[in-house]
């Protein structure tokens, strides 16, 4: 499944891209306790870390509020994903287990600082197309909120949008029924290609790991 980005992105920030990775045959579980682990111990690393430092300072996620202000979303009210999980972690509120995939999602959104989507392939349809949502385009999201996405960044199927580095859809969630998956990993523009290949490959490593099948990756971008 292809991945299309609109012009209008690469008008308002040229450097734009992402990386997709493509899963098929994985079975999605409760984490292990390894990964469990893991994510406690670097969310309070986090918290420690953050007690001397705002998380706006934080190169990565301030380069994702530059791109939220460039579409016309205002990043003080429109947190992107990765600041917001950074911002519960300063107060103490910390992620809880929810699946193996989501698990891993938020720890590698915290490991990279930036946002991370993971959507059931089975509940996208074709022609998918990154893009600035529309006015009057909205759907209920994992934060259990109805959420209006006028001047998001969205990825949109035949159906319409369905994941945003803001928060994602209910109706493409992984779940441990999933087999087949689609990540999206938004990159900062500022990352070189061959670095977001590395990042990419790295993550795909792991996630397969865990929940066995295969993958495939591809960067989108400009050039």
């Amino acid at each position: 499944m292809e991945i299309n980005l609109s012009p209008q992105l690469y008008t308002l920030i040229p450097d734009f891209k992402i990386a997709v990775i493509h899963y098929h045959n994985i079975e999605v579980g409760p984490s292990p306790q390894m990964l469990k682990g893991r994510l406690q111990l670097f969310q309070e690393a986090i918290f420690f870390d953050l007690e001397e430092k705002n998380v706006a300072d934080i190169s990565e996620i301030n380069e994702w509020r530059t791109i939220f202000k460039k579409t016309g979303k205002d990043p003080n009210r429109y947190r992107h994903s990765a600041e917001a999980i950074y911002r519960r972690i300063k107060k103490k509120h910390y992620l809880q287990s929810v699946n193996s995939a989501i698990d891993l999602n938020n720890f590698f959104s915290l490991q990279y600082k930036i946002p991370l989507g993971i959507y059931d392939l089975k509940s996208v349809r074709d022609s998918v197309t990154m893009r600035i949502g529309k006015e009057g385009e909205e759907y209920e999201g994992l934060n259990g909120r109805l959420n209006h996405l006028k001047d998001m960044i969205v990825t949109a199927d035949e159906k319409g949008p369905f994941g945003s580095p803001y928060v994602d859809s209910i109706r493409t969630s992984v779940s441990e029924k999933t087999t087949d998956a689609l990540q999206i990993i938004y990159l900062c523009p500022s990352m070189q290609v061959a670095d977001a290949k590395e990042l990419a490959k790295s993550l795909q490593k792991m996630f397969l790991q865990i929940h066995g099948g295969t993958g495939s990756l591809e960067i989108v971008s400009r050039v």
